[in-house]
């Protein structure tokens, strides 16, 4: 896919590389960004000063291209985001399609009629065969993708998806597995690959729509809707066992999560009522290009190797 779709489609959709000016090689610096930090102190850096003979600007210069160095380029972050956009919208119309005919998407205490002896549909087979799939793909390829400020919360969302997802298998929980499968794939395809379009106003736009359909489905409808069904509903119908405790565990791990990213995304829209926003909507600041070069070039015109273009009335001092 990222070679035969997502590269075309970037062409198509003009996402170019940005130019990086790469980092004069000095050993001393080297050694001290891969062992100790790549955002040093300024004491820091007055004292690689000294060691590596350079001044403490070019020692600040060179560390803001080592960093550009190690993030990850343009075209990567557009294959991986076309990519999880594919798959999501392709799973969320293939979950309604899957769900929207049956009685329990209109009635949740159908989810546990019949329960335990509840069939399977080939429909719903093969969504949770690719569903499973794609959660393990992620969980495997997470090491080497783009790595996000989330990291460690996108870990444990993985883990407990997937775990969610096979043991709703091996209970019979598959209704109430389609319904929490669809519901999130709802609002996930949204805003992946725009911004790196540079379709500025497209994104910001989408995510409005992003906003308020991640706070209604995991805030409002998850909680109050999926989770009264899983919790309160079975036990009108059996006792509670290892398995209902053990389901209803992993979705208030699922729903923690939610509640600290629907934080994270009330923050950005107080960032975008108030002006102070830069960026775009769902640009990841942290992996980025920006740099204080970038910022000099705003203020003071573009760079020439690193230096500002200065006119002729003034010596190009460093």
């Amino acid at each position: 896919f990222p070679r035969y779709v997502a590269t075309p489609l970037a062409g198509l959709l003009n996402v170019k590389e940005k130019i990086r000016l790469k980092a004069t090689p000095n050993a001393v610096l080297e050694k001290f960004y891969a062992a100790t930090t790549k955002h040093p102190k300024q004491a820091d850096v007055e004292m690689l000063s000294k060691k590596s003979g350079c001044t403490v600007r070019q020692v600040e210069r060179w560390f803001r291209r080592r960093r550009n160095q190690d993030r990850p380029s343009l075209l990567k972050k557009f294959r991986e985001a076309s990519w999880r956009f594919t798959f999501y919208l392709i799973a969320f119309i293939a979950g309604m399609a899957v769900i929207v005919d049956k009685p329990w998407f209109y009635d949740l205490r159908e989810v546990w009629k019949g329960y335990p002896i509840q069939s399977m549909l080939p429909s719903q087979y093969w969504y949770y065969t690719i569903e499973l799939s794609f959660y393990w793909s992620l969980l495997f390829s997470i090491a080497s993708d783009v790595k996000r400020k989330d990291f460690k919360e996108q870990i444990i969302h993985h883990v407990a998806t997937i775990i969610l997802i096979s043991f709703s298998w091996f209970a019979n929980y598959i209704r109430a597995g389609t319904l929490i499968m669809a519901l999130h794939d709802s609002s996930d395809y949204l805003l992946e690959m725009f911004n790196y379009a540079g379709w500025r106003n497209t994104c910001n736009n989408i995510f409005i729509v992003f906003a308020a359909v991640f706070i209604v489905t995991r805030l409002v409808i998850l909680p109050f809707w999926i989770m009264h069904c899983t919790l309160v509903y079975p036990l009108d119908l059996y006792p509670a066992f290892f398995g209902y405790y053990f389901f209803n565990v992993m979705m208030v791990v699922l729903q923690s999560l939610h509640i600290f990213w629907a934080y994270l995304i009330i923050r950005m829209a107080q960032k975008f009522i108030t002006g102070k926003a830069r960026g775009g909507l769902g640009s990841d600041r942290e992996e980025t290009d920006n740099s204080e070069e970038e910022e000099e070039a705003a203020k003071n015109g573009p760079l020439s190797n690193g230096h500002p273009i200065l006119n002729n009335n003034h010596r190009k001092t460093d």
